[in-house]
């Protein structure tokens, strides 16, 4: 039985995950074709339990643990890299909860730690991450949460980081941000959701080794296809935790699926958040 996998366009993941599509990996012939889709369409198939193996937003996943288990590779944890809200010099000092802000979908992570930040602020508009920055500058919103390679480009629309969402949550809790991870049906078992990940993670380690065997395949899908617009992008959301998570990105999950409770975002699980090996 070949299982269901999805994940976005993004540099990041397309790096990650060449390998298997390419079926460059040993032993690892587990997929079907995968189907590639932005992360908030990800986010809402989770929720349906659509495919086996998705990568989801960590929002996302705080209202899917009773069926999917997160997987310890795969994931985009870090520091300096979380989502920005951006905006135009003249909604520079706007009350937040007066703002409409554009978010780029419901149940990503920027939407939640934009709901973490600011409880107030509550006209948000959700929209594709890639007609955020235009919504903004053509002054159809006050402010934007921009996610992936906007990062990179939002000043050349003319726009300012009013909050590196990011930063602030590394101020407050000491953790790196939980952005986006691999879940795989808790139904597959253990033994097999064990192979999937160690698939993951030998994809990961040979995109790493031959990074410049995944460049076709990356600027195939990518939004932005400027060289070193992509290469900052795989550098800022690809690294140590996504080959493994290690026991401080765990704690760093579970620290945001905790405030997410407390915020009164999604209910408490009592299912764990990674099978244990």
């Amino acid at each position: 039985m070949t299982l269901s996998i999805g994940f976005s366009p993004c540099p990041n993941d397309t790096f990650i995950f060449h390998g298997l599509v390419q079926a460059l990996v040993d032993h690892c012939q587990l997929f079907a074709k995968p189907v590639l889709a932005d992360v908030e369409t990800l986010n809402e198939w989770a929720l349906a339990t659509r495919l086996d193996v998705s990568k989801i937003s960590f929002h996302a996943l705080g209202h899917v643990l009773d069926d999917y288990v997160l997987l310890r590779a795969g994931s985009a944890l870090g520091r300096g890299c979380g989502p920005l809200l951006v905006t135009r010099t003249d909604q520079a000092d706007m009350p937040l909860e007066r703002m409409t802000v554009a978010i780029p979908g419901r149940l990503t992570t920027a939407a939640m730690l934009l709901r973490l930040f600011a409880p107030l602020c509550r006209r948000l508009v959700p929209m594709s991450f890639e007609r955020i920055m235009d919504a903004v500058s053509e002054k159809r919103v006050d402010g934007g949460i921009i996610i992936h390679e906007s990062r990179f480009t939002y000043q050349q629309h003319g726009l300012f980081c009013r909050q590196d969402l990011g930063s602030w949550w590394e101020d407050i809790t000491g953790y790196p941000i939980p952005l986006g991870g691999i879940v795989a049906r808790r139904s597959l078992g253990r033994e097999q959701i064990l192979q999937i990940e160690e698939c993951i993670r030998a994809s990961v380690r040979l995109a790493f080794q031959l990074p410049e065997k995944c460049q076709a395949y990356i600027k195939k899908h990518a939004q932005e296809l400027d060289d070193q617009v992509i290469h900052d992008h795989i550098r800022l959301y690809v690294n140590h935790f996504t080959e493994d998570l290690g026991e401080n990105g765990i704690e760093a999950v579970r620290e945001f699926i905790k405030r997410g409770v407390r915020a009164g975002l999604f209910n408490r699980s009592s299912q764990k958040i990674v099978e244990e090996k």
